[in-house]
This record gives C-alpha cells, sequence and structure tokens, in this order.
C-alpha cells in the first residue's frame, strides 16, 4: 500500500508494520522465512496513493487541492454534474473529505470521471501518532484486511481486500494457486496458536475445508491445495 501523507513527521519510503500476529506465528512455528507487511510512505503525494494520512490541523492541504479542481469544472460542467460538484463543494468547505460523504451511485459514476484525491482514504490524525497505528488505520479505512500463511518453511503477512474470497486470497500468494485451486483449509488465528501444526488443526477438527466461494475472515490462517 502507498501512503501518501502531508503535515506530519513520517519516516518516507517502505516501513514495515510491527504485526503481532506474525510475530506469534513465527515464534510458534520457527520458520526459514518471516515476511512482514511493508507499507510505503510518499510526502506530499495523493493522486497515486491507495490512501492518504493528514495531520488534523491541517487537512485543508489535501482538500484544497479538490476544491479548486471541482469550482474550475462547474462552468464548462453538463447540467447533471454541476448539482454533485456543488455538493462535494459543499462537503469539502466543512473540511469533510469526499472519502466520508455518502454517494448515489449516479453521483459516485460522476465522481469516478473526475477523481478527486479526496475519493481515496483519508485519515486524519494527531502529530506524534505511532508509524504501527497509522498503517493499522490507513488498511482499516481502505477495506484492506490480514491473513495469513504459516509453517515451517515461512510465516508470511498477506493484505486483501475485507470481504476477498478464498481464490483472491490464493491468488495474492501466487497465480498458480488460484488457477489450480482445488480446495482451501482455513484456521482462525486463535485455533491455530493452540495446535502444533496445520495437520493438528485438521485432526482437531478446528480447520475448515473450503470451496472456492469461502469468504476468508480477518487474520485467518490458510492453506491451499492446488493441482497445475
Amino acid at each position: 500500500m502507498k501512503i501518501g501523507f502531508t503535515g506530519l513527521e513520517l519516516p518516507e519510503g517502505k516501513t514495515k508494520y510491527k504485526d503481532v500476529k506474525l510475530e506469534a506465528l513465527a515464534e510458534k512455528d520457527k520458520p526459514k522465512k518471516v515476511s512482514p507487511y511493508f507499507a510505503e510512505f510518499i510526502r506530499d503525494e495523493f493522486i497515486q496513493c491507495d490512501a492518504i494520512v493528514v495531520a488534523t490541523d491541517a487537512i485543508l492541504d489535501v482538500l484544497i487541492n479538490d476544491m479548486d479542481s471541482l469550482e474550475n469544472r462547474i462552468p464548462r460542467a453538463a447540467a447533471a454534474e454541476i448539482s454533485v460538484l456543488e455538493k462535494c463543494l459543499a462537503q469539502l468547505e466543512e473540511e469533510i473529505p469526499l472519502c466520508d460523504v455518502e454517494f448515489s451511485d449516479e453521483e459516485a459514476e460522476v465522481l469516478a470521471s473526475i477523481n478527486p484525491c479526496s475519493m481515496s482514504p483519508v485519515v486524519q490524525v494527531e502529530p506524534g501518532t505511532d508509524v504501527n497505528e497509522i498503517i493499522r488505520s490507513a488498511l482499516a479505512k481502505a477495506g484492506q484486511m490480514f491473513f495469513y500463511t504459516a509453517g515451517p518453511q515461512e510465516s508470511h503477512a498477506w493484505i486483501v481486500p475485507q470481504g476477498s474470497d478464498i481464490i483472491t486470497c490464493a491468488g495474492k500468494i501466487h497465480t498458480d494457486l488460484a488457477r489450480g485451486f482445488i480446495k482451501g483449509d482455513v484456521v482462525t488465528f486463535e485455533d491455530y496458536m493452540k495446535c502444533h501444526n496445520f495437520n493438528d488443526c485438521r485432526s482437531k477438527g478446528v480447520a475448515k475445508l473450503v470451496d472456492r466461494g469461502y469468504i476468508v475472515q480477518p487474520d485467518e490462517v490458510i492453506e491451499i491445495r492446488f493441482s497445475v
């Protein structure tokens, strides 16, 4: 995830997320490799980012760009657009990012062609907020969740959109796993930590054998059965 930021002192570039669940998995399994999640912080960049983090007292530094572009668009906008643009401007003047405004499907379609930067997930924080908390908040605002793969070879943290099915998660790990998917084995993080390994999870009945339509839940540990 690329996180644009302004009004804050944050490390630029890739920053490791301190993931206590991944650390617990690694401590339990003693894998050969541990692969944590990294977010990338980019100062004063909003357009190409997956989320925007801004100091509460600097929110206008983000919103002013949208105000200018929408105001400039109104004189040449079609009649159907004008009411949407005026609605957006009213919210922006109240210092409300557009990601926090409810729009109808028709309004959202208009905005998709304009692509205001504050339609991206915007997180407002106080200066001095912990970087880990900022990453966690940005992921949550962007609707992302963690799932894990674990075992003696590797403990790995992955992110996917909340509500992703097991095929999406399999493809995140490797395209071959999605292409040749047969079944998935899924266990909650808490149950996995109580068992010796995945086979132990299966023998104790805490692992679920699931089909391609299964919706993976946050923090679940998964294994994919596949054939290519």
